[in-house]
């Protein structure tokens, strides 16, 4: 019965389930109002907002619709005037949001379906016309408005620094727009990416600090209600100025059964709130299930409940303030027990100084997080809040000092690990037998770990052996960029783009999820089994020749054999030209060439009966030699 409704929940919360979602009549010549639906957000190279589809118009009909879009804005000043409520309409057609089908690649068609978004649409200044409409949700007008009186208080009186205003804006409020990539990843590689994004951590700071200073008030001492009332409220009010993004409003309502449930229900366990809450959220909207932060939250309060008691008592410390740091300590071993095996699964990678980390960034970030709280309450008042950003700053740089030094350390992150559904059950099935016979000293679930242990052990060494045979050509779908990878067992040797070769942003993004997924580190030398004459190369027995200039070729009575041909940077040329002098088995066209050209090359290749492959259009050309 529970199965049966929730799957019938996930049905109806599907948008293409609904008879006014404007996919089932939508064409590329209607018009569509849209209403911007958030903030507009400043990326690299355009605008971004989310928008509502209001109304579809044919004709003579205007048929109101329902469904989200994701709206790219070209980078014109005028779009800065668009806020959250407008309507434009646009003529210009959306496109199915797809991946890039590079391996390993982060799935955002999926993630974006989640919050059923299908359709995106890059416009530009002639593309939309904007009408004398607006709708707003006051609700929503509150929140957007909150956020962006935080957002300008911070950025008044805290440092201009991009590394430090951006750490104060998402340790606040989950503002991730204007921090460094590089540092984010530093936080990440350190294992304290948590404290930069809202969070079960900030919830639970604050409702851990309302808890201490409501039961020391004599008045609310014993007035159970109103300390109930109060703690929620807080909560809440902070959750909505905050943004209330989804991580924000789980962790809510989380710490508000949790509360409710030990407050008057002495007798219920604190699993029954956990789960209370967890089933409130699915209804709502039952893909959070296969959200991240909404799994992580829940492993690692889960971890911290079942976990950080028995550790604690592992070691009985007489001293006063070392027994606190072990207490705290004994708090992240268990988050990070009932966590790692998914963060291993998603991240592909696990930070070795996290301990040591946890104990200096954490103490830290909330008092970060209560300054700024803090000159949110008295930012009218000039002297006080000047020096609190200030103080702010030098904790926020003192904080980002520290973890570039941890980041720095050898071995500070253990990277590249491969990782997949069945080995991360497995994981969690050691970890759950293993900790249940260290504190039960039940012998069976021993017998189990070591079952799980072996079979473990087994999934990887048939893993590694699988991997040791494979040998690939693959060619990344990357806007205007040359990226090829030739892999051989557990190497691989890059052709491409010199941006690429650079260890960065870029080639976290594009390139590494592959390789971590393949298993593959760069080769140092060239391999016996890789030969070059000039664009013409050999990679085990497969001969590639690349094409990136333009070229003519002299017809040949017997064309030479070539297994793949890939053309690359516009070159100007025609396939029938080329087949004169070459015999391709598959024509490759990467995404550094233009669309049109593409289109005209494809149809050459048609009508020659070639076969030929486009990247940018089917995703990133994967070529498995046997």
């Amino acid at each position: 019965m529970i199965c049966n409704a929730g799957l019938f929940i996930t049905w109806q919360k599907d948008i293409r389930n609904h008879e006014k979602w404007f996919g089932h009549i939508y064409n590329d010549s209607a018009y569509v109002i849209v209403k911007i639906n958030e903030a507009i957000v400043q990326k690299e190279k355009s605008y971004k907002a989310e928008g509502t589809i209001k109304t579809l118009i044919t004709g003579n009909l205007a048929i109101s619709v329902k469904g989200k879009v994701l709206l790219y804005f070209s980078k014109e000043p005028s779009i800065t005037k668009l806020h959250y409520g407008d309507k434009i309409i646009i003529k210009k057609p959306f496109q199915l949001l797809h991946n890039t089908g590079n391996p390993g690649a982060f799935n955002y068609p999926r993630y974006a379906a989640f919050q059923q978004i299908y359709h995106n649409v890059y416009l530009g200044k002639n593309d939309f016309v904007v009408i004398n409409e607006t709708e707003i949700n006051p609700f929503r007008q509150f929140i957007f408005n909150a956020r962006k009186f935080i957002i300008a208080v911070l950025q008044r009186f805290i440092s201009p620094h991009k590394n430090i205003i951006g750490v104060a804006e998402a340790l606040l409020i989950g503002y991730k727009e204007d921090l460094d990539k590089d540092l984010m990843q530093a936080y990440s590689n350190t294992g304290v990416v948590h404290i930069i994004a809202i969070s079960g951590l900030h919830l639970g700071l604050i409702y851990f600090m309302l808890s201490w200073l409501l039961s020391h008030i004599p008045v609310l001492k014993k007035n159970r209600f109103l300390k109930v009332v109060i703690t929620l409220v807080s909560l809440w009010l902070f959750a909505i100025l905050t943004g209330s993004s989804a991580s924000v409003l789980r962790s809510a309502v989380m710490f508000s059964c949790i509360l409710v449930g030990s407050t008057y229900f002495k007798s219920s366990s604190i699993y029954n709130a956990l789960a209370s809450s967890a089933f409130i959220l699915l209804c709502y909207d039952p893909y959070f299930l296969w959200d991240v932060g909404f799994q992580l939250s829940y492993l690692a309060v889960i971890g911290i409940v079942w976990l950080q008691q028995p550790i604690y008592r592992m070691l009985f410390i007489k001293n006063k303030w070392l027994n606190k740091i072990w207490n705290m300590m004994a708090v992240t071993i268990a988050a990070q027990l009932a966590a790692f095996p998914v963060c291993i699964y998603y991240f592909h990678q696990f930070p070795v100084y996290f301990l040591f980390t946890n104990m200096v960034a954490v103490p830290l970030s909330t008092a970060i997080l209560f300054a700024e709280i803090f000159l949110l309450c008295f930012s009218w008042i000039s002297i006080v809040s000047i020096y609190t950003g200030k103080i702010i700053s030098l904790m926020i740089e003192l904080m980002n000092y520290l973890i570039r030094i941890f980041n720095q350390l050898p071995f500070s992150v253990i990277d590249r690990i491969s990782a997949g559904v069945l080995s991360t059950w497995i994981l969690y099935s050691i970890i759950i037998t293993g900790c249940g016979w260290l504190i039960y000293r039940k012998k069976t679930l021993f017998r189990i770990s070591v079952i799980c242990l072996l079979l473990f052990t087994l999934l990887q060494a048939y893993t590694k052996a699988k991997l040791s045979r494979q040998q690939k050509i693959i060619v990344y779908n990357i806007p205007k960029t040359q990226a090829i990878d030739l892999i051989h067992r557990n190497e691989y040797y890059f052709i491409g783009d010199s941006s690429l070769r650079v260890k960065g942003q870029q080639q976290n993004f594009h390139l590494n999820p592959s390789r971590i997924e393949l298993q593959v580190k760069e080769n140092v030398t060239i391999w016996k089994s890789v030969s070059r004459h000039e664009n013409l190369w050999t990679f085990a027995g497969i001969r590639m020749l690349i094409i990136d200039s333009s070229i003519s070729y002299q017809p040949l009575n017997t064309p030479i054999a070539v297994d793949i041909i890939l053309i690359s940077k516009n070159p100007v040329l025609k396939i029938a030209g080329i087949i004169t002098a070459l015999k391709p088995g598959i024509i490759v066209f990467d995404s550094s060439n233009s669309l049109w050209k593409i289109g005209e090359w494809k149809r050459e290749c048609s009508a020659l009966l070639l076969r030929s492959y486009s990247v940018p259009e089917q995703g990133a050309f994967v070529f498995d030699i046997k």
